[in-house]
């Protein structure tokens, strides 16, 4: 299914040269949380090996072991002649039996220890956004809110969700927030298809999103922070709930 693609700052910290320890590792994990978060759309053409192993700071041969664990992995699919070049392969999400499983693995007290993190982080971009960022620059936050309001399944959602969280922190003009979220949502992200599937919440996520942008918009910058907070927080009590239900 084609996606629209993202823009804006959360590309650019997709494609921002990785650490140069274990790179062939690095630029796996982070094609690859790009791709399950959905900032990256399914059937979207990769850039040139030459291109992208310059813009990842990486050499050519790593790049190309890079590709050759995606492709395994399934996130990525690459065809011959022309036309040609590596293409995102956008992965199924897990079923709700795996998800389940997956919060089994996470204590509540795991659970409300990561939303705290989370929550600064979600809370420190809109904060910054409020301070830094032009109108023109929320538009893609916009749409990606747009999109949410309009998503029909739980998966969709909850990429969407994941999404408008990294372009927050794109807004915030933070590559290393931005990286930080991507890392987050990659964690736990998925689990969010979990309590995502309830159309009543979904129009909640959807209203306190539009009413982050608004604050961001309006240079507010202390009720930008408590407004994205409080998104996260509502969020990860909702996981923390039916964690103890297990």
């Amino acid at each position: 299914m084609e996606q629209q693609q993202t823009d804006g700052g959360a590309r650019k910290a997709v494609f921002a040269p990785v650490d140069s320890s274990a790179r062939v590792d690095a630029v796996v994990r982070r094609i690859g949380d790009a791709i399950e978060l959905g900032l990256l759309a399914d059937g979207e053409q990769l850039p040139g090996e030459t291109e992208l192993a310059g813009q990842l700071g990486v050499s050519t041969v790593t790049l190309r072991e890079a590709l050759m664990a995606l492709r395994q992995q399934g996130l990525v699919v690459t065809r011959r002649g022309r036309g040609g070049g590596s293409f995102v392969a956008l992965p199924d999400t897990p079923g709700r039996d795996r998800l389940l499983e997956r919060l089994r693995g996470w204590s509540p007290e795991e659970l409300r220890d990561l939303g705290d993190h989370w929550a600064a982080l979600s809370g420190t971009a809109a904060h910054l956004a409020a301070r830094r960022t032009e109108d023109p620059d929320l538009d893609q936050l916009r749409r990606t809110t747009a999109e949410l309001r309009g998503a029909g399944d739980a998966s969709a959602r909850c990429r969407l969700y994941g999404r408008f969280q990294v372009e927050l922190a794109a807004a915030a003009q933070s590559a290393r927030l931005t990286r930080e979220q991507v890392a987050l949502q990659t964690e736990m992200g998925a689990l969010l298809c979990l309590v995502l599937g309830d159309d009543e919440y979904r129009e909640e996520v959807a209203d306190r999103h539009r009413s982050v942008i608004s604050a961001v918009q309006d240079g507010a910058d202390a009720s930008a922070r408590e407004l994205a907070e409080r998104c996260v927080r509502d969020s990860t009590a909702r996981l923390i709930a039916l964690r103890l239900t297990l």
